[in-house]
């Protein structure tokens, strides 16, 4: 009975490490900014002018709501695009973060991608993207409105694939482990 326990116990624990709830009660973290996203090598060499524009906006948390979320994929109709919804109080959201940094420059003129900060307070959302600068905007998601467009809403992170005509192909729930399952994802439901 105890050996049981116990292995329910370890289990339990896996899935809170794999996978936020909607609960939004930790640490906020300080107010700040978001620092602009620098220019990589090889921007000018981005020949979509949605793609240019897009990582023009990098780094910025913006408002709209769904409206504007839907606009924004419209607009980049033709290319495929990565959205990923994350918020500053869930731990598995920020230990993925770098991995979505690292991606979108090595996918940078193929693949579009966007996030989406989900149920959060403005002021650590900021202070989060301070810290970890990407070269694509993110949507302020207060309400999980539109999350909600491409299965989130319910775990944190949630990572929707959206094909060349604005089709979403997939979503996954949870975060990834590292560059290798996120790239596998990328090639099987964007770039297929």
């Amino acid at each position: 009975m105890q050996r049981s326990t116990f292995a329910l116990i370890l289990i339990a624990g896996s899935l809170a490490l794999a996978a936020c709830g909607d609960d939004p009660t930790l640490d906020q973290g300080a107010r700040a900014q978001p620092a602009p996203a620098a220019s990589a090598p090889g921007d000018e060499r981005i020949d979509d002018p949605a793609l240019r524009r897009l990582r023009q906006r990098g780094n910025r948390l913006l408002d709209g709501g769904a409206e504007a979320f839907e606009a924004e994929l419209a607009g980049l109709r033709g290319t495929p695009i990565v959205v990923n919804q994350w918020a500053s109080w869930c731990p598995p959201c920020r230990a993925e973060f770098p991995i979505f940094q690292r991606l979108a420059e090595r996918y940078a003129g193929r693949v579009a991608f966007l996030g989406v900060d989900m149920q959060d307070d403005r002021e650590a959302a900021l202070a989060f993207m301070s810290e970890l600068a990407t070269p694509y905007p993110h949507y302020f998601d207060e309400d999980a409105s539109i999350s909600r467009l491409f299965g989130g809403g319910r775990v944190s992170p949630t990572t929707g694939f959206y094909d060349a005509r604005g089709k979403l192909v997939f979503s996954h729930l949870g975060a990834y482990a590292d560059d290798a399952q996120l790239e596998a994802e990328i090639r099987r439901y964007a770039l297929r």
